[in-house]
């Protein structure tokens, strides 16, 4: 499950990370409002479109005001607007929400991240000096540019670990203190929230030498949302594929995919297959969906013909 970048930074905050003052908010009057509040603090506020994609700059959801007018006015014009990005393919996402936030005084912009490593079973710890890029980008043109620290889930994260992320980033001795815990912070909410995917692109350091997450997205792990009720609140149904919604009802996992042909049973194996005969599958609904029942234990249900067949019907 994935959720708004606001909402991600009030749950960074909770556990002590640091992010710049802001307000979400839906109309033009409420951007005004929120624009005057805080330019009480700061000459510059940043208005940001509100949707589940990267990418948002580029595609003109990101803009820098310097009056409460001038936030109103550009409120208005990417209110309602069709975000195209990478991350949302020719589709796009129309604007519902925005971000008004204080601007600040950046000096550096990193790339910090935590995320599941399959293939050790740890959390692994990214970071690189790189930031406000495409990480992608990164790894493909220049993937020595990545630090990568793997985390022994008995121990969690370590000082040591953080300081050597700290100065491998190049961060000055005197922030190298406060970015220990503000990497401790971050390891913390990605645990205790059963996040999937935590990326704070960028992370940049101001003037004052401080360490600011200016960006955040989490991804949660679908099968660990029966022990946050709090998390499953903050789902926004309007930035997911109304077949997946419509699926996730019946308790079952489709996946929407580009191809034409679609069926009911569609496994792993008869999407290659599609592939392979040049007939690229529509969906994709594997036959077993694992669920998460208590801490220490797994139950494993597989989805009937009955529910199934409802779903397609109901799709149809």
């Amino acid at each position: 499950m994935k959720i708004h970048e606001y909402q991600a930074k009030a749950i960074l905050s909770r556990y002590g990370v640091t992010t710049p003052r802001g307000e979400v908010v839906f109309t033009r009057e409420e951007a005004r409002e929120a624009a005057h509040r805080l330019r009480s603090h700061v000459t510059v506020v940043v208005v940001k479109a509100q949707i589940h994609a990267g990418g948002r700059g580029k595609a003109g959801g990101v803009k820098l005001a310097r009056s409460s007018d001038e936030a109103a006015d550009l409120a208005t014009h990417i209110l309602g607007m069709k975000l195209v990005t990478p991350q949302t393919g020719p589709a796009g996402r129309i604007v519902k929400r925005l971000l008004i936030e204080e601007g600040l005084d950046i000096k550096r912009e990193l790339y910090l991240g935590l995320l599941v490593d399959r293939a050790s079973g740890r959390v692994v710890f990214m970071a690189s000096a790189a930031g406000g890029m495409e990480i992608e980008e990164v790894a493909k043109e220049n993937p020595g540019a990545i630090l990568r620290e793997m985390i022994h889930p008995a121990v969690g994260l370590q000082p040591y670990q953080a300081r050597k992320i700290a100065f491998g980033l190049g961060l000055p001795s005197e922030v190298v203190n406060s970015a220990t815990p503000f990497l401790e912070a971050l390891y913390r909410a990605f645990i205790d929230t059963d996040a999937s995917m935590l990326e704070i692109n960028p992370c940049v350091l101001t003037g004052e030498g401080k360490l600011v997450a200016l960006d955040a997205k989490m991804t949660f792990d679908d099968n660990a949302l029966f022990r946050h009720k709090e998390l499953r609140e903050l789902r926004d149904f309007d930035e997911e594929d109304p077949l997946e919604v419509e699926a996730s009802k019946y308790g079952l996992n489709y996946i929407k995919l580009d191809g034409s042909v679609s069926k009911p049973s569609s496994s792993i194996f008869s999407a290659a297959s599609c592939v392979a005969t040049s007939s690229p599958p529509a969906s994709l609904l594997p036959p077993r969906t694992y669920t998460c029942k208590f801490p220490s234990s797994f139950a494993w249900k597989e989805p009937t013909w009955r529910s199934a067949s409802k779903f397609f019907a109901t799709a149809a």
